[in-house]
């Protein structure tokens, strides 16, 4: 005969006492057993979906919104380098908001595509800031003799009072004047340094240097 099959079950004090499957006793308990499985099955559900509901903070709610500077938003427009700080007319209006000079190749007066747009710039300063007059100063590099230099900048200071008078600036407004190979602002014998010697520097008459 095969003997009855027994469970041990463990007391509140860490006893076990094994049971027989087939004794009243057992019988009895066995529904105290699936409602206390049951009841543990529950209140882990339970935990998890707490831990679900559970409001994770958003990254960074706590750290105050960083205004934007104008200039940063400046910068970001592609305004470039236009300066608001600068009196309005003024020589560094001029040269820091507009352009102020022009570049030329070698023994050369003609004006390139880009002299052109800044000049176009400075045509429409000058007919914004109608009360200013400008001195054109022609500019050469140290190559050729002084007579020469002299008479290649008054054709390039010429070169760009006729463009700005093309563009309706009043020629009553533009003197022009050369310096020849007199005035470098590069003193290096580099054809960088040539360069930006060959130039055209409009200057706002009150403003020309001695």
């Amino acid at each position: 005969m095969q003997s009855p099959a027994r469970l041990p079950i463990q007391d509140g004090n860490g006893t076990f006492t094994v049971l027989s499957l087939n004794t009243r006793r057992f019988q009895r308990i066995m529904p105290m057993l699936n409602f206390s499985r049951n009841l543990k099955f529950a209140a882990a559900i339970l935990l998890i979906a707490l831990a679900g509901c559970t409001p994770r903070p958003d990254v960074g709610e706590d750290v105050p919104p960083v205004a934007s500077s104008t200039k940063d938003q400046s910068a970001m427009s592609g305004v470039g380098t236009f300066d608001s700080g600068i009196t309005a007319g003024s020589l560094r209006d001029l040269t820091v908001n507009v352009g102020d000079t022009v570049y030329f190749d070698y023994e050369k007066s003609e004006l390139s595509d880009s002299d052109r747009a800044t000049l176009q710039r400075q045509a429409a300063w000058l007919q914004k800031y109608a009360q200013v007059n400008v001195t054109i100063q022609g500019n050469c590099d140290e190559r050729g003799t002084r007579e020469y230099n002299l008479a290649l900048g008054a054709l390039r200071a010429s070169a760009v009072k006729s463009y700005l008078v093309s563009l309706g600036v009043s020629a009553s407004r533009i003197e022009t004047i050369s310096f020849g190979r007199e005035r470098p602002v590069c003193t290096e014998s580099t054809e960088t340094c040539w360069a930006r010697n060959r130039r055209a520097v409009t200057v706002p008459s009150s403003a020309q240097a001695s």
